[in-house]
């Protein structure tokens, strides 16, 4: 349920603002433009709100100035954790590690950023939402005076029918009632830790397999998958889910593609796995790789 939060006044700085580090996009920037960004660490939300107004428009007003995306990272306390910037589409987030396959509870961090032409959420804005395990991404839309616009948002969502990872909002205005940030991470996180505590009853490690079937090879792919599926049970593995992918020939990399593996990523996540079981042979490299990927254990056929 929205309401409306109490609005949290610029605090005092936590440590020196001009020693924080800006992320991203800075080259070309006037020393002035830098200086409103070290600033905005100044800047306190309450912590029941995606975005202050205040907030908003000092990221928007920075955003038309410079003609790029601006975004902070802020905590559950509302503390701005990082600044970032961006070029005039994308923006690119400091390396805060992955987030694991299986990990439960959220990072308790919020990308809150500006979009120059009020676009909704990306796939990369979600993508990011998902394998960093961010508490909830926002896009602000800048206005041609500068002023916040449109508030786009998005949180990710538990195991579900319809194969959604992530749900979306529009409030027209960052000045209307915005839904209790508190209340909705922690059902959120409830919700999570519920689903996934079910799937642990058994005590056994839980895994994804992975199939691949070229040109003409879908029959023998399919029931290969199958007795993979009961070699993994014998095994005592608890199979969640299976995934058959029709490609031409095998990628050299990650053997399903990287747009692929990106997906199976999602979905593992969503599921709490701890491992994902190839009906192939893997080489070290593809095996090393998609290791990195997702942060799971990997295994092939062999």
């Amino acid at each position: 349920m929205a309401r409306s939060s109490p609005r949290a006044a610029p605090g005092p700085p936590h440590g020196d603002a001009n020693l924080k580090d800006l992320h991203g996009n800075t080259l070309g920037l006037k020393p002035s433009e830098l200086q409103q960004l070290r600033n905005t660490y100044r800047r306190r939300v309450s912590p029941h709100e995606i975005v202050s107004p205040e907030l908003a428009r000092h990221l928007t007003e920075l955003s038309l100035e410079t003609n790029r995306q601006v975004g902070v990272l802020l905590n559950r306390k509302g503390e701005v954790e990082q600044v970032v910037v961006g070029n005039a589409h994308k923006l690119e987030l400091p390396d805060i590690g992955r987030a694991r396959a299986g990990q439960v509870r959220l990072r308790g961090l919020r990308l809150v950023h500006t979009h120059l032409k009020s676009e909704p959420l990306t796939r990369d804005d979600l993508t990011d939402l998902a394998l960093l395990r961010l508490d909830l991404v926002a896009a602000i839309g800048v206005r041609p005076d500068g002023l916040p616009g449109v508030l786009h948002f998005g949180h990710l969502v538990p195991a579900n029918g319809d194969g959604s990872y992530w749900r979306t909002e529009t409030l027209p205005s960052v000045h209307g009632p915005q839904p209790d940030l508190v209340a909705t991470l922690s059902a959120l996180e409830d919700e999570l830790a519920q689903g996934t505590a079910g799937r642990r009853v058994s005590g056994r490690e839980r895994a994804m397999l992975v199939g691949v079937a070229l040109d003409g090879e879908r029959g023998r792919a399919e029931a290969s998958l199958a007795e993979l599926r009961e070699l993994s049970r014998t095994a005592g593995v608890e199979v969640l889910d299976s995934v058959l992918q029709m490609r031409r020939e095998p990628d050299p990399r990650f053997l399903i593609g990287r747009g692929k593996l990106e997906e199976l990523n999602l979905r593992a996540m969503q599921l709490g796995t701890d491992l994902l079981v190839f009906d192939r042979n893997l080489s070290p490299s593809q095996s090393r790789h998609i290791a990195e990927e997702t942060a799971l254990k990997v295994l092939d056929r062999t």
